[in-house]
């Protein structure tokens, strides 16, 4: 059993952005808990206090007690919390401590100090059990953001902890991976297993959950039971900040293509291996100043065709016609902009208003506040980019990308990580840059994000064009379907 008792908590530096007060929580052995509400209501901190990651690693002046079984957790070291506790994060990335996928999984194990023999049988079991054969053995980093995620979860639950805390595990998969996740809660709720979700999407838990908790600015505003969480409207949802519990009951927003000019991609084709073509166009026509949805299962090529359009692959020779001028790869990087799905690996300078001049041909810092206004990251113009969470770093990424005034702007995965009122804020962000005559590329799995915005949809397999269509009724019936196996 977990019990908080009149917590408070205050991060360290005064700020009172995720912090919690007068927190009295009960949570029974064997639920399926669902944390959810807007962006700082509170959801990761208090996910941090039942892992013991507050205050053994987040400092802090934390109030009151976090029991687990009526010892208090945050006087255990993290090494005897892990015990009880295991944690996935929003990128799991930054909890791998090998290489392989099998060293991985063993890690835990090892630290524990278990015979062999027994390290040997769970991780084998482990696999098993999440229909993971074919990823043990392999290096982790050459893994899918959903392979990733699965190798955090299985390393987890091969230590067999009674306690599962999950932050945000959705905002990097894709709809396959999504299915994956889900099977593998489900797998961990008939095992008896204590399981706490801080999660934006909640289509794919609303079979899994048992309680909702809502959480606003720092409080638990109301504590639902799952049947009345769902008796809920998702115009009722969607006042509370959340995104429905039914994604096809997201309201629809279709806009007409108004511009009729093209611009033509041809000779797209690239490898990263000789035995397999990650991407293979001949040809491609697209229509300009419009909002491009690329979407597809894993491993479709969305990201490889991103990067090539943009001039970022070498080994792609293709070439973009656009107005009649041809573009090679070379030009191609002046002209387009691309926001990566990872997010950290474009952040450089010290401060998120440097990060803004540095993305602008002639620095105006007076342009860059109305940009970082805008999507609500003014407060945080003098903080270090690294030192924000994973939805500011996503939202600082987008900014860089409005303020360089480049004719394509390119988006991979720009909501991951964030909740209903940030995504309506990159979706009006985007529908602006429609307005101005640019066009964007928006890899994504969100449906929310697609039907709040685009305007065209290119499906891509296999590093092949499925199918593309204007996002109208008949096309939004089509999208529909793509969706429908995560239902």
């Amino acid at each position: 059993m977990i019990e908080l008792q009149n917590v408070n908590f205050r991060y360290a530096g005064g700020t009172d952005a995720g912090g919690l007060e007068n927190i009295n929580l009960t949570i029974p052995d064997g639920q399926v808990i669902l944390l959810c509400g807007q962006s700082g209501c509170g959801k990761t901190t208090l996910t941090r206090l039942i892992n013991g990651l507050i205050p053994n690693y987040y400092e802090g002046e934390l109030i009151g007690d976090v029991l687990l079984n009526g010892k208090n957790i945050s006087q255990l070291p993290l090494y005897e919390s892990a015990k009880y506790v295991g944690s996935v994060f929003q990128n799991p990335r930054s909890q791998f401590f090998t290489v392989d996928s099998t060293s991985e999984l063993a890690f835990g194990c090892e630290n524990q100090g278990l015979p062999e023999n027994e390290i040997v049988e769970r991780v084998k079991s482990t696999a098993e059990q999440f229909d993971m054969d074919s990823l043990m053995g392999k290096n982790i980093f050459c893994m899918s953001g959903g392979e990733k995620q699965k190798i955090a979860c299985a390393s987890v639950s091969v230590s067999d902890p009674p306690i599962v805390v999950l932050d945000e595990p959705s905002s990097n998969l894709d709809i396959s991976a999504t299915e994956d996740l889900r099977r593998m809660i489900q797998l961990w709720k008939k095992q008896g297993k204590t399981v706490v979700i801080a999660e934006h999407r909640l289509y794919y838990l609303h079979n899994l959950i048992d309680r909702v908790l809502y959480l606003q600015d720092g409080k638990i505003e109301k504590d639902y039971s799952v049947s009345e969480a769902l008796a809920l409207s998702a115009e009722q949802q969607i006042q509370m900040g959340l995104r429905p519990f039914d994604i096809f009951e997201f309201p629809v927003s279709i806009r007409a293509l108004t511009d009729q000019r093209q611009f033509i991609c041809t000779n797209f084709h690239f490898s990263y291996t000789r035995q397999h073509d990650a991407l293979h166009i001949d040809s491609l026509a697209l229509p300009q100043g419009s909002i491009i949805a690329v979407i597809g299962h894993n491993g479709a090529g969305k990201s490889t065709f991103a990067r090539c359009l943009c001039g970022l692959e070498k080994r792609c020779k293709g070439v973009v016609n656009i107005n009649g001028k041809q573009y090679n790869r070379k030009q191609r990087l002046s002209r387009c902009y691309m926001v990566m799905q990872d997010v950290n690996h474009q952040l450089f300078t010290e401060s998120t208003e440097e990060e803004m001049l540095l993305s602008m041909k002639e620095p105006e810092p007076s342009k860059a506040e109305q940009v970082l206004k805008r999507l609500d990251l003014l407060p945080f113009k003098d903080r270090h980019p690294m030192a924000l969470s994973g939805g500011q770093k996503q939202r600082v990424a987008i900014a860089t990308a409005l303020i360089s005034d480049r004719e394509i702007l390119v988006f991979d995965e720009p909501t991951s990580g964030l909740d209903l009122q940030h995504m309506r804020e990159v979706a009006k962000e985007l529908t602006a840059i429609q307005d101005m005559g640019k066009t964007s590329l928006v890899v994504t799995h969100d449906y929310e994000l697609i039907v709040s915005c685009c305007t065209y949809v290119l499906h891509l397999e296999c590093g092949k064009i499925q199918e593309q269509y204007v996002l109208d009724e008949k096309g939004l019936q089509r999208l529909k379907e793509f969706f429908m196996e995560t239902r």
